[in-house]
């Protein structure tokens, strides 16, 4: 074999070397919108859930005793805050997980 023989060779090899790496590659990450998008659902349905939860036990408190809608008004506000401070923790989650990952990036750097 010749060296300009093998140079060409070598060439060809790093090319396609180059186009199987572009090819394993990952793709920008279309996931990462619906993934806030998620987690934004789930904390509008544990708001709602705990008001939900809260009102049907009033209701049924009322109901049941036959009282002025006290149970009602107490048992929503406590749902309030229930689903208040549920909320409250998957945002500090949320912040956990993003301040994690950002240090370990700054790690790998």
């Amino acid at each position: 074999m010749t060296d300009p023989e093998q140079k060409q060779r070598l060439e060809a090899l790093e090319a396609k070397i180059e186009a199987a790496k572009e090819a394993q590659s990952p793709g920008p990450r279309a996931d990462e919108h619906y993934s806030m998008a998620n987690q934004a659902w789930r904390m509008v349905v544990e708001m709602v859930s705990g008001l939900g939860i809260g009102f049907g036990i009033g209701y049924g408190l009322d109901s049941l005793l036959g009282t002025i809608p006290i149970f009602l008004v107490i048992f929503t506000l406590l749902g309030l805050a229930a689903g208040v401070q549920t909320m409250i923790r998957t945002a500090r989650e949320i912040e956990t997980k993003k301040l994690a990952e950002e240090a370990e990036k700054d790690e790998r750097a």
